[in-house]
Formats: structure tokens, sequence, C-alpha cells
């Protein structure tokens, strides 16, 4: 088996390899540590590679195999977690040198459930420092790249995750996603990325249970993968609140059997509080977004002057930041990331007023959200109004459509995220095509609270009607290692 082929077998084809001896636990971690180091280099996608970790645990899988014990459906199986989810035992730096040399001692939930269903850690994904923003570049560890042209960003905050399942590096990724911190970088590099319904995974390390904005979730090349992700680590634990008493979904069976629309009621919403979008990329999202339409479903376009959220999403999220990080300002301030800091002294102008007129007006959203519902079925957007910005631009650069200079980052390049963040909705991007610059464009599907069943289904339709999986970048640096795996076996 070729280096790219494996790397891009999907993680069901490969449990189900590794579950009838096809090929071993040992095998497919030692191939995925040698893709990371030779691509280390270049792409940048991980902090740390918990090497001895993932061989120890390979080698305990292929025990289990032997010893003819009962396996998880992830048994041998890759994965990566974002440097901002504790992991027992690997160190959790968040993208920072504050805690560059820290080591928690315990997996986050949905780290341990990952394990639990017999998948593997690799390693830590890069993300900017404390994940306040879409670059993925942090003091700690440099910049991380676009898989498909170094020249663009990753996206972010969960860019690292992003490239490594863009570039094959693993099947299976954790991101987080505080304001389109999956979604962004999974639309930028081409690849599937869920925000489940708050609650659905469990997020133990959120400091505010109750107001918690921010989600833990899979990043795959296919949904199936991301189903299997979503089935392992979804399920209440007392640590969060909004998961308890959630009713399962068979998250799984939405992927493979997803049925058709018939009857169902789809807003195109290509517009969310933006005013500009590039016009091939509204053209490829639109076009992917009326393929429901042969599965049976009405396409209806919706404008009806939605208000972008994100002037009180900055309140809440900078308020969060300053509460829970501005105590390092003093002694660390001057090896912190700029934009983090100029972030965390915005918040200090907030007054108490503000915040809790922030916190009413979220409420008043996820109110305005649930209406649609009333009409339609699902929601569909772009994800993002552009493909992936160019590699010499900043948090507080002005984003620039078809050579027009349209207003900050978070309003217009990614409008159609943060709003689902507040909300708590159900909300998947999608690979729907190429832009003549060579870039991913994504399709974004959101669905009713608490039916995250209902979205996977929509995207596994998605899938079989505009299959993407045989595209992947051209990574040069990869020439040799075939011939290397070759001489070592």
């Amino acid at each position: 088996m070729s280096s790219d082929s494996q790397a891009y077998t999907s993680a069901s084809e490969l449990a189900e390899q590794i579950r009838s001896r096809q090929i071993s636990p040992i095998e497919v971690i030692e191939a995925a540590l040698r893709r990371i180091d030779t691509l280390q280099p270049t792409l940048n996608a991980f902090i740390t590679v918990a090497r001895d970790q993932a061989m120890d645990d390979a080698r305990k899988a292929e025990g289990a195999i032997a010893r003819g014990d009962d396996l998880g459906p992830l048994h041998g199986v890759p994965f990566s977690v974002k440097d901002l989810v504790n992991t027992r035992g690997v160190r959790t730096t968040m993208g920072s040198l504050i805690f560059e040399h820290n080591v928690p001692e315990r997996d986050a939930i949905a780290v341990a459930r990952l394990r639990a269903a017999g998948a593997i850690m690799i390693g830590k994904t890069t993300t900017p420092e404390f994940g306040h923003k879409p670059f993925t570049r942090a003091p700690l560890f440099g910049d991380t790249p676009n898989a498909w042209d170094r020249d663009r960003i990753a996206g972010g905050s969960s860019g690292g995750a992003a490239v490594a399942a863009a570039a094959g590096l693993a099947p299976l990724n954790v991101g987080t996603d505080g304001g389109g911190s999956i979604r962004i970088p999974a639309a930028a590099n081409g690849i599937v990325g869920l925000k489940a319904t708050l609650g659905t995974i469990p997020h133990d390390a959120a400091p505010d249970s109750f107001g918690a904005n921010i989600y833990v979730g899979p990043m795959t090349r296919t949904v199936t993968d991301t189903a299997l992700m979503l089935q392992a680590m979804a399920g209440p634990h007392p640590s969060d609140a909004h998961s308890l008493g959630r009713r399962r979904q068979d998250y799984v069976k939405a992927a493979n059997a997803p049925g058709d629309l018939e009857g169902k009621k789809i807003a195109w919403r290509p517009l969310l509080g933006n005013d500009v979008i590039d016009s091939e990329v509204l053209a490829i999202t639109h076009g992917a977004a009326r393929a429901f339409e042969e599965v049976g479903a009405t396409l209806i376009e919706v404008d009806d002057g939605f208000v972008t959220p994100e002037p009180f999403w900055r309140v809440l999220s900078q308020a969060a930041w300053r509460s829970r990080f501005g105590g390092y300002v003093d002694e660390w301030g001057d090896r912190m990331t700029p934009t983090f800091l100029r972030s965390i002294t915005e918040a200090s102008d907030y007054s108490a007023d503000e915040l809790q007129k922030a916190i009413y007006q979220r409420t008043e959203l996820f109110r305005e959200v649930q209406g649609w519902f009333d009409e339609f079925d699902l929601v569909m957007t772009p994800t993002l109004s552009r493909t992936a910005l160019e590699s010499d631009m900043d948090l507080y650069d002005p984003v620039v459509i078809e050579g027009r200079e349209v207003g900050i980052i978070r309003q217009n390049w990614y409008p159609y995220t943060h709003p689902f963040n507040l909300t708590g909705h159900p909300a998947i991007t999608l690979p729907a095509g190429f832009a003549g610059d060579g870039l991913p464009v994504a399709l974004q599907i959101v669905g009713r609270y608490a039916d995250d069943a209902a979205v996977i289904r929509a995207a596994a339709l998605f899938e079989q009607l505009r299959p993407w999986a045989d595209r992947t970048p051209d990574l040069p640096d990869l020439v040799g290692l075939d011939e290397e795996m070759d001489q070592k076996s």
C-alpha cells in the first residue's frame, strides 16, 4: 500500500482492515508518524508528536487482536487532538509559551471516549494562542499554512487539525469551535468539520458550563468518519450542564443510510449579516445547495435583513478571555500574541451593563434562529465569504473580496459561523468545490437544535451527490516516502 493510499484511507475502512487483520495497528501508527515527520517541516501541523505513547498503545492494540479481545469501533485508528484540549500525560500548551510545559493528569471527556473506542492518539495539533483567532500561528510554534497553498492561511483556530486531515496525517482529528474554529479551517482546507449542538459532546474544561459557546468536535475527510467520532464522543456527562438528559442518536446509521429529503424545505441564506460574498464562492455554494433538490428537497432563498451578532459575540468572548487569561499579562505580555493582547485590552472597556446586554442578545438570537425551523427543516449557507486569506494578513486587517475592502475579518470572512456558537444549533461544513485559485470552497448545513442526526444525514446525502474524497492536496515533500516504506517493509 502506498503512503498516500493508506493516509487517505477513511477511519471506517481502516478500522475494518485492522479488525480483519489485513493491516496491524503498529503498521498504521508507524506510517502515520513517518508521514508527520516528513511533512512537519513545511505544514507544521503538530505542536507535540506523542510518538512513544502512540507506539506503546499500538502494541497494546495489536495484543488485544491477538488475544481475540472485544474491539472498539475505532480500534487501532490514529487520531490527533487540538492543543487546547487536555490529554493525559501529553502536554497541552494552548498555543502559549505560558503553558509550554503543562502536562495534564487527565484526558478531556471527548478524548477519553475516543480512547475507550480503541482509537490511538498520535499528537497535539497547532492552535493560535488560546484559540483566539482564525489564523493558526503563535509565538510557541510559528505558522501553520494551508494544506493546498503555502501562501494562504490554514484558518483557525483548529488549523493544525484541519491540515492534518487534509494532508492525510490522521483520519480523525479533535478540534474546538468558539466562533467557527472547527468550520473555518475545515472549509479553508477542504474537509468536514462539525460543531454539534451545545451539549451533544460534553466539554468538561469549559469554565462556564451554563453560558458556554465553545464546543469540542470532529474534523475528518468524510461524513461517515465524522459520524463515527461523534458516536464515540457524544453522550451526557455530569461536568457539562447542557449534556444532561440529551437523547442519544445513531449518527453512524444516519450517515450510512441517509434516505432522501422528499418534502423537506431548505432555507438558502447566501448572506448572514454580511453585505459581500465572492461571486465565484456564491456560485459554487448555491450550486451545491441546489444538489439537494435532486433528493426531493425544496430550496428557498431567504433574505430577511439578518443582523450580524458579531459585536456582542465579541463582548462575550473578549470578556471571557480577559477574565481567564488577563492575569498573565504583567508577567508574560511581551511573549504573548499581540492580537490576543489587543483583544483582552479591548475587553477592559466593556461595562457590566454591556456584558449583561450581550447575554440578553444571545437569548434573542437563539429565539430568532429557532423561529427559522418553524418553516424550514434545514438552513444552508456558504461557510466562508471567500477562499483562504493570504498568509501576510492578521486578525485586525480588513478582508478584501474581488479587489474591494469589505471590513473586519470576523464580520466579513466568516459571518456564517459564529451565530450558531451563540444559539447552540448544530452546523457542519462540507467541501463544495474549488475556486479558480485552486482553493476549497465549502457549504454549511445548520439543523434544528439537538437534531445532530438530521445534519449528519443531510451531509451524507451531499457526499453521495457531490463526492470529494478523491481530491487531495499536492504535497511535494512526500516524494520518495513510498520508496522508503518499501525498503523498510
